[in-house]
Order: C-alpha cells, then sequence, then structure tokens
C-alpha cells in the first residue's frame, strides 16, 4: 500500500513539471528568441556592396556611390568583423579601465608645443667679395669655424683690381691738373671696400698690389663654404655664410585650431633633452601670419639668448605656456595613456557597448598636448567609451584574435576600393558621350596636379555642362546611379575655390567615374588606374590617367610621384 502512494505521487509531480514545462518554458523559449532578434536589430551595421569600408548604423545611401545599403555579416557571437570581447576575469587581471570622452578643462591648462632650435637669420650674414678675381688663398679651412670682425677671410687676385691700381697711380700724377680724374679714380677703389690707408700707401709708394685681402665684416661661426681656394668669383659672388649664434630662434609649430590663444610676448618655457633638468625661459617673438596648407600649423618663434652656446641649430625642443586652455573653450580632450602611435597613424581601443567588454581600435587625430592630456580634433565623439589603462593589453587581444590593430590594419583600409570589375551596360550613344567626358576629366586631373584652383573650377564647369546633355534615360539603376554621383561631385569641384575641399570631392568622383570607363568600349587611349596610399587622410584614393608615369593629383609638387598603378584599362 505504502509502495503505491510513492508511485502515485512520483507521478503526480512528473505530470505537474511535464506541464510547467509546456504552459511557460515554451513562450520563455520564444521570449529568449525575440530578446536576442531584437539585441540583433539594434547592433545590426549597414554596408555598401561595392564599397564594403562603408559602415553605417542605419540602412540607407552608400555616401560614395549613392547605392541602396545592404545589412553588413556579424560574426558568430553577434559581434561585427572588427570587434572582439574580452572575458571579465582577463579585464580584471590586466586591469584594464575605461573613461567617457567628454568636452572639458584640463586639470593641467600647460600648452606643450614641439620644435626645433634654428639660426637666428636677423644675425646672419653673407660674406661677399667685392671685386671678381681668383682666390690664392681661402683662410676659412671648414665649416663650424669661428671668425671675428676684421680676420682676414680669403686673398684675392684680381686683374681689374691690378689695372685700376695703375690708374690711380697716374691720375696721382695728374691731380693737380685733373682733379675730378683723380678723385673718379679714388672713389673706384673705395667702391671695392678698399680703406683710406690701402689707397693712400698705393699712391705713396707707387707700387702695384697683385693680390688683395678679403676680411670679415661681422663675427660669428661659419655655417657653409660656398666658394674653395682656386676658383674664380664674381663681384658680389658669396664666399661664406655666416652665423651669429649668440641668440638663436626656437621655431614650434602651432596647430590651426590653437592659434587664437597665443600671442607675441607670451612667456615660453623651453627644454631639451640636452639638458633634460634645465628650462629657459623666453618669450613669443612672431608668429607667422601664413599657415602651411601641408600641415595645417604655423610657426610660433621665441628668441633665446645662447651666448654660452647651449643650444645648436636642429635640436629638438619643447615649449611650454602655462596658465592657458584650448583655443575653444571646450576641447575634446583624452588621456595619453589612451593613446597607441604607429608610424603616422594614432589610434584608440573604442568600447562599443555600455554592459559588455567589447572593442574595436579606432584612428584619431590628435592636436597638441595639454598636460597629460591629447586635443582630439576627429575620429571620436563626446559621450564614447574608450580604454585609458591597459591599452597595449587590449591591442595585443586584438591581433591574437586576428581583428584590426595597431600592427594589423584590415585589408578594407589597405584598399580603399576593390579594382574588381563592375559589370555595367551602356548605350554606344551614352560611351560616345562619355568618351568626351573622360578627356574633360583628365584636362581637370592635370589641373589638380598644377595645384591650380581656378583650372580645376572652370574644367568642372564644363564638364558639369556637358553631362547635362547626356541622355541617361535608358540606363539601369546602377548605370543611373553611379552617372549621378559623377554629376553632383563635378557640380561640387566646379562650386568651390578651395583646392583642399575640391580633392575631397574628388576623392568620390574617381570612385564612379572609373567604376563607368572601365566598361565604356572603345577608348581613344589606353588608361591606368592609380593609386596614392597617403591620400584621404591615409585611407588612399584612387584616380585616372593617360599616362603610366605617377603625377599625383591629390598632393601635386608636395609629393609628385607618390602612388602606383592598380589597373590599366585597355583602349
Amino acid at each position: 500500500m505504502k509502495n503505491n502512494k510513492i508511485v502515485i505521487y512520483i507521478g503526480i509531480l512528473a505530470i505537474g513539471l511535464f506541464l510547467g514545462w509546456f504552459l511557460f518554458g515554451n513562450s520563455s523559449s520564444k521570449e529568449t528568441e525575440h530578446n536576442h532578434e531584437a539585441t540583433a536589430e539594434t547592433n545590426q551595421m549597414w554596408t555598401c556592396s561595392m564599397h564594403p569600408q562603408i559602415m553605417q548604423p542605419e540602412a540607407g545611401d552608400c555616401p560614395i556611390c549613392g547605392m541602396d545599403l545592404i545589412p553588413a555579416e556579424s560574426s558568430a557571437d553577434g559581434l561585427m568583423a572588427d570587434q572582439f570581447k574580452l572575458t571579465e576575469n582577463a579585464m580584471a587581471l590586466a586591469n584594464i579601465q575605461t573613461s567617457i570622452v567628454g568636452n572639458g578643462k584640463t586639470e593641467d591648462s600647460t600648452v606643450k608645443l614641439s620644435g626645433k632650435i634654428v639660426e637666428n637669420e636677423e644675425a646672419n650674414a653673407v660674406q661677399v667679395s667685392y671685386f671678381s678675381g681668383r682666390i690664392e688663398r681661402l683662410n676659412v679651412s671648414f665649416t663650424g669655424e669661428e671668425v671675428r670682425k676684421g680676420q682676414l677671410l680669403a686673398t684675392i687676385y684680381s686683374p681689374e683690381l691690378y689695372a685700376a691700381q695703375q690708374e690711380l697711380i697716374t691720375a696721382s700724377s695728374l691731380k693737380e691738373s685733373q682733379p675730378a680724374l683723380y678723385k673718379a679714380v679714388r672713389n673706384k677703389l673705395k667702391l671695392w671696400k678698399l680703406s683710406e690707408n690701402q689707397i693712400n700707401q698705393i699712391e705713396t709708394s707707387g707700387k702695384v698690389k697683385e693680390n688683395f685681402p678679403v676680411y670679415a665684416t661681422v663675427s660669428g661661426t661659419v655655417s657653409e663654404k660656398l666658394v674653395e681656394q682656386g676658383d674664380y668669383i664674381k663681384q658680389g659672388q658669396p664666399l661664406l655664410k655666416i652665423a651669429n649664434l649668440s641668440t638663436v630662434w626656437a621655431s614650434f609649430d602651432v596647430y590651426e585650431n590653437q592659434i587664437d590663444v597665443f600671442k607675441k610676448g607670451q612667456e615660453i618655457s623651453v627644454t631639451t633633452n640636452a639638458y633634460a633638468n634645465k628650462e629657459f625661459k623666453a618669450k613669443v617673438d612672431f608668429i607667422d601670419p601664413v599657415l602651411d596648407t601641408r600641415t595645417r600649423t604655423v610657426k610660433l618663434r621665441a628668441v633665446l639668448n645662447n651666448k654660452q652656446d647651449v643650444f645648436k641649430p636642429g635640436m629638438f625642443v619643447e615649449g611650454k605656456v602655462k596658465g592657458m586652455t584650448s583655443s575653444k573653450e571646450q576641447v575634446l580632450t583624452i588621456p595619453s595613456t589612451a593613446v597607441l602611435w604607429t608610424g603616422e597613424r594614432s589610434v584608440v581601443y573604442l568600447k562599443t557597448s555600455p554592459d559588455q567588454a567589447i572593442f574595436e581600435m579606432r584612428e584619431i587625430v590628435l592636436g597638441n598636448q595639454i598636460g597629460n592630456n591629447y586635443e582630439v580634433l576627429d575620429g571620436l565623439s563626446n559621450g564614447d567609451e574608450i580604454v585609458t589603462n591597459g591599452t597595449f593589453t587590449v591591442d595585443a587581444a586584438a591581433q591574437l584574435q586576428g581583428k584590426k590593430s595597431m600592427m594589423n590594419q584590415s585589408k578594407k583600409e589597405e584598399s580603399m576600393v576593390s579594382m574588381e570589375h563592375m559589370e555595367m551596360k551602356f548605350p554606344e550613344s551614352f560611351q560616345k558621350e562619355f568618351r568626351i567626358i573622360l578627356k574633360m576629366y583628365l584636362n581637370m586631373k592635370d589641373a589638380f596636379v598644377q595645384n591650380d584652383t581656378n583650372k580645376v573650377s572652370d574644367f568642372a564647369k564644363t564638364m558639369y555642362s556637358k553631362t547635362k546633355t547626356i541622355d541617361a534615360s535608358g540606363l539601369a539603376n546602377m548605370e543611373t546611379t553611379h552617372f549621378n554621383k559623377t554629376k553632383e561631385m563635378i557640380m561640387a569641384i566646379s562650386e568651390n575655390s578651395d583646392i583642399e575641399k575640391q580633392r575631397s570631392h574628388f576623392v568620390i568622383l574617381n570612385e564612379n567615374i572609373i567604376a563607368m570607363a572601365t566598361n565604356i568600349n572603345d577608348l581613344d587611349t589606353t588608361l591606368y588606374v592609380q593609386k596614392c596610399p597617403m591620400a584621404n587622410n591615409n585611407k588612399g584614393a584612387i584616380w585616372l590617367s593617360a599616362e603610366k608615369e605617377i603625377r599625383n593629383p591629390y598632393y601635386g609638387d608636395a609629393m609628385l610621384t607618390c602612388g602606383e598603378v592598380k589597373q590599366v584599362i585597355e583602349k
């Protein structure tokens, strides 16, 4: 009887468990599945099928070609291709800490500048010869030699001076009858920097000197020898460059967004690695009124006393200006411990999820160092969470997992666009008109090489006028998208007068016009798709050329031959 009751109880319990699972377990499973799908939908990123480097958090159009974005693939654990995850245990062991990036002032309001020592141009002099001839003896042996004012620098044989001395001797015998002639001959010798004593000695002795000395007109250090013994020289030809190094200039680079906080007369503290424990005081003497368009900086200059020969031209120095903030009242700053450097790239690690240890690398552009922080000019936004301690450990984890890291850039960055042929079909009438557009494009590209913004604008206006006459009604969706984007970028270039803004539109124009050019038959000439890896903020940018030789339109003379041929489009 007792055993029967036990069996009955066990049966009732089993039936209860089954009913509980049937009623609640299935709905719980569905709710979990729904939550998972919602989370996946929230983290969904969108990309372009032709430009996979594009990643957007929402659906829309590709900013390069205008095509509809498609959902980007995620990894099996729900992470994007360049994201990786660390365990809580790994975070704790490596003492990895993160901070929220926010706009604010730094505790230490010292602005640091990097620069180097250069010669004081105001104290420099060029020693020249005042008459032509041959250098019989050069008394300066080497660059860096100290010379004093009045010191004998060289001895010169001059046929002209030899003849002038004979004229003086002859004129001296006629000075009573022809005083004007006598005076003119003496003045000619004075113009050749002969002293009164030298002229009187020639006149008194009645003897002609074959060789004449050249004396230093200033004291200083020989910074450059421009002639050698035995050289023939012309009147006014430089012999030596002499630098007076009793004062030198400390020349610093100031970023564009910091220009307004610096003024003439500000006190600046200068330090150098050669004298690590010494600080030298100076005042801002000059701020260059012209901006260097290549580096986006201006030169700031301070004069340093160098009577003790402490500073050497070419020496790197650091300048500190205290009691300052950034050029803006609020500036985006991050701790220096958050930044990793590799070559010209500055990178940080972004924590992409507030609840999980998920990270991805982010390239940023830094401004000035303010105390122990750096200004962030580009790459981060207010509210981003970044790694501020243990950054090297996080980078090592990224490398081990094969993700984008400081030393391992993704293939998307290595090549801005795929060079694979994208099939498009254009009517023959369209192709005929587009060949004319390509000729105009090549002229505009050459204007970019010459840094001639006016010509670029003129060619773009002509191109845009031509594109409006082309009938594109018969084009399919992809072809229409590329053609419309091409027209849009040509118009943007034509309306801009700033060469850098024109070039930023030129980058996108090339993405589209090259995709079309690869599908045009019977080209007038062979075209070369060329690429500069440093253009477009080191992401790389392409262009078309009718010549195989590289002539870079993104930098012109600054880096004329930077680039390589990536593809050949046969005519």
